[in-house]
């Protein structure tokens, strides 16, 4: 089949690492090159996106300790959740748009209230959220907005990195988020003296760890190895098959995550490793915007298929692409016939949040019915380079064959 003679495609679209970005005694600062490149404030390094989610909320709570809500989207990240119960906060879920991932805003504005810390869109797939009815919500009851960018890193909303309309926004280095430290994570503000906050957060926060700093550097070595066609069939292929005959799709998708939160300082080496593929960032995000150009307007050509692209005053970084189909019946029909091809086809999160069973004692079991059914009719293609020709056609006449 297209695509299996080569090995594996990515879900996401990470830029590759090389061989000369390992070798040590770099003094260029990852921090201020990804500054110099989105256009913003300073950039506060973190662990993971995770944490810097996590020191975002525990910064916003000490400085408004009577507040406990954050409001969340209700398809999001299982992350989110696991941040906000951590910190014995309270997460209140807003249900989405029918048929997209953004908040609806009625129910975004009935969500909030005097209690709420903060309100957390989140920008998905690179696409760029509906920032501005966050801001309103929160504005109205006097919260904050963090804006959740851990897959939007180089994305762009008139002309300014995502991150910037809310109070605080944070970007994620994990792998296949476009550049990657195999765990880090980046949090930026717009205001100087919320940004010194969130430092003094951190220092007082987060501590520095050798045995987790050898095991990202371990797992970096890893990723600078393994990530590349062949690499990714034992990494991912192989461990995605087996989940999948288990029955277990969160397993497949990665969405079952520890509970407990690792907390540890960034070392020098792999900072300089992410400085030196951060210089070819750039280059590869332009080269995504035109594969993804070309690949949407492909799909759009099949009936009944809803591709996700951006606005015209936006900029999508585009890891992957992001599509809705008519139904359950028919999202689970194309997945059956395309997620263990090597293709790149897969689920963002299989559930929304109440769905989840290991989640069920941090979320709250509420209606979701516009996220839930998101959930069940959307999956992604990867945006990846490696996806050839060949392969993505494969993809087009198998979504015509389901949809026919």
């Amino acid at each position: 089949m297209a695509g299996r003679n080569y090995g594996e495609v990515p879900p996401t679209a990470g830029l590759p690492l090389r061989l000369s970005d390992l070798l040590p005694g770099s003094h260029a600062s990852l921090v201020e090159i990804l500054a110099q490149q989105l256009g913003t404030p300073p950039l506060l390094l973190t662990c993971s996106g995770t944490v810097a989610l996590l020191l975002a909320l525990k910064t916003l709570s000490a400085m408004a300790p009577d507040r406990r809500v954050v409001v969340v989207p209700a398809y999001t990240c299982p992350l989110v959740a696991i941040v906000v119960h951590s910190l014995g906060l309270e997460l209140r879920l807003c249900d989405s748009r029918a048929g997209h991932f953004d908040m609806d805003p009625h129910a975004l504005a009935a969500a909030c209230d005097t209690r709420t810390l903060a309100v957390i869109p989140t920008h998905l797939g690179g696409l760029v959220a509906d920032v501005d009815a966050a801001v309103a919500a929160a504005r109205a009851v006097g919260a904050w907005v963090i804006e959740d960018a851990a897959q939007a890193l180089g994305a762009r909303d008139h002309d300014a990195s995502v991150g910037l309309r809310g109070d605080v926004g944070f970007f994620s280095l994990s792998i296949g988020k476009g550049l990657s430290i195999y765990e880090g994570g980046l949090l930026v503000a717009r205001d100087a003296s919320l940004r010194e906050a969130l430092a003094r957060t951190a220092a007082e926060t987060v501590p520095y760890s050798l045995p987790w700093e050898l095991r990202r550097s371990i797992e970096l070595l890893g990723l600078a190895v393994l990530y590349r066609p062949s690499g990714l069939r034992l990494a991912y292929g192989w461990p995605l098959r087996r989940a999948l005959r288990r029955g277990d799709p969160v397993a497949a998708v990665g969405d079952d995550f520890p509970r407990t939160i690792p907390l540890h300082q960034v070392g020098r080496w792999r900072q300089g490793v992410g400085a030196r593929a951060a210089m070819r960032l750039p280059e590869f995000l332009a080269h995504g915007r035109h594969l993804a150009q070309a690949r949407i307007a492909r799909l759009r050509a099949i009936t009944r298929v809803h591709v996700f692209g951006a606005a015209a005053h936006e900029q999508g970084s585009w890891p992957f692409l992001l599509l809705r189909l008519p139904s359950a019946e028919t999202c689970d029909a194309a997945l059956t016939a395309l997620w263990t091809t090597g293709l790149g086809v897969s689920r963002l999160f299989v559930h929304a949040l109440p769905d989840y069973a290991y989640l069920a004692d941090r979320v709250p079991q509420v209606a979701m019915p516009n996220a839930r059914a998101f959930a069940r009719r959307s999956l992604t293609i990867s945006n990846s380079p490696w996806l050839d020709e060949a392969g993505f056609a494969h993809i087009c006449r198998t979504l015509e064959h389901v949809l026919r």
